[in-house]
């Protein structure tokens, strides 16, 4: 490690809560799909921010876009409008084909905001008894840290010593549209869902339970809400993960991408049948739809609507899958492979090296990515990736696993 490099590891370890065990490179500069350390090493960023840098880093028109309004106007607060919210509004809307929105930050505050509204709903609507709503949720799911959403975490390492947690919540197992038919119940009032499921390292359900899902919660009268805040964007090929299946769920829940790699930027979109159970004061955020965040956001949808980008993650997918499967053919050391546009779960073998160890090794061959769960990697390169750079980084994946597993 260089003495440039040490300087500031030393003051965040020093300085910063260790909630993150982060790989021991320090970045300072970003441009596409490329990212730059202090010491002046070069690196293909195959994490994009969990998929937050879908756009890749600093894109020239979301750039352009946060410049324009940095020179106008950042924060208003919802206590007064603003010129940008109104146009974003109605674009994201018509993107998720659905009529309202409600602007967050964070996903987590996207989470916590479809629960609210779910819950609300179910009260107001529905006709739950007060205090008695219930959500489903899958086993494995990853859908934020706060205390709320950890109440339903099955990782213990999410809950252990975060308690008493808020109750209401019901778990199936993943993919499982029989479990979900009979879990719910008169109080059932939503079952909230990741398409693929990508913190518990991109795991894929089977063909037709997103289709099965909209018909039991049509049928049982229970909202759908989808998680879409990783999976969404482009991310897999399609606008939505749950396009693969011609799935509208009544609310998506959105964030990461959605500010461009610039901003956190979140919201949840639904119908106002919906959308409509809340009333002024019930839900708020100081910074939730800022102009500034509006303008980043609005680009996004902009570049979205032009199908640029989901078309070319699709045809980039193909690549990164026939490109890993020949690497996992090859390599004692990877035991399975899932993918999905360019989102990719990669399983090392229980005897050979940890997937922390694969990581380390991908970060000297110039690749960054991040293991979950101690066995499995995840990839999600930036949707912009030339075929190119995709190209060298599946061959900075098949070397750092042979040295790995050497």
């Amino acid at each position: 490690m260089l003495v440039t490099s040490r300087r500031f590891l030393d003051a965040e370890a020093a300085h910063v809560a260790r909630n993150y065990a982060p790989l021991e490179v320090v970045l300072t500069r970003g441009e596409g799909s490329w990212v730059y350390d202090v010491d002046g090493n070069a690196y293909l960023d195959f994490l994009a921010g969990y998929s937050a840098l879908n756009f890749g880093h600093r894109h020239p028109r979301l750039i352009a876009a946060a410049k324009r309004q940095l020179d106008s106007l950042t924060l208003t607060s919802r206590a007064f409008r603003s010129d940008q919210l109104g146009p974003y509004a109605e674009a994201l809307t018509s993107l998720c084909n659905r009529e309202a929105m409600l602007p967050m930050n964070t996903g987590a505050e996207a989470v916590e905001t479809a629960i609210k509204i779910a819950r609300k709903w179910g009260y107001n609507t529905k006709g739950v008894a007060p205090g008695r709503a219930k959500i489903i949720v899958s086993d494995g799911n990853f859908h934020g840290r706060t205390t709320t959403i950890v109440s339903f975490s099955s990782d213990p390492i999410a809950r252990s010593g975060f308690g008493p947690f808020t109750p209401g919540f019901q778990s199936i197992p993943f993919g499982d549209a029989g479990a979900l038919d009979a879990a719910i119940d008169g109080d059932t009032v939503a079952f909230l869902l990741e398409p693929i499921q990508g913190e518990a390292g991109v795991k894929i359900p089977p063909d037709g339970w997103l289709r099965e899902v909209r018909r039991i919660c049509t049928k049982r009268n229970v909202l759908m809400i989808a998680d879409e805040i990783q999976s969404g964007l482009g991310r897999t090929g399609t606008t939505f993960a749950c396009d693969l299946e011609d799935v509208t769920p009544d609310l998506y829940v959105l964030g990461k991408a959605l500010g461009g790699g610039i901003l956190p930027v979140s919201a949840v979109v639904g119908d106002w049948d919906v959308m409509g159970v809340l009333s002024p004061g019930e839900h708020g955020s100081t910074f939730g739809g800022n102009p500034l965040a509006a303008a980043i956001g609005l680009e996004v949808v902009t570049i979205l609507s032009e199908g640029h980008i989901q078309r070319r993650a699709a045809e980039l997918g193909r690549l990164f899958s026939d490109g890993l499967a020949a690497i996992a053919a090859g390599s004692d050391a990877i035991e399975a492979v899932r993918t999905r546009g360019l989102w990719a779960g990669v399983d090392v073998a229980t005897l050979g090296p940890s997937a922390r160890a694969v990581t380390q090794q991908l970060l000297l061959h110039g690749v960054l990515a991040k293991e979950t769960h101690g066995h499995t990697i995840r990839f999600s390169p930036p949707l912009t990736i030339s075929e190119e750079d995709l190209a060298k980084g599946l061959e900075g994946i098949a070397n750092a696993l042979a040295v790995a597993s050497s």
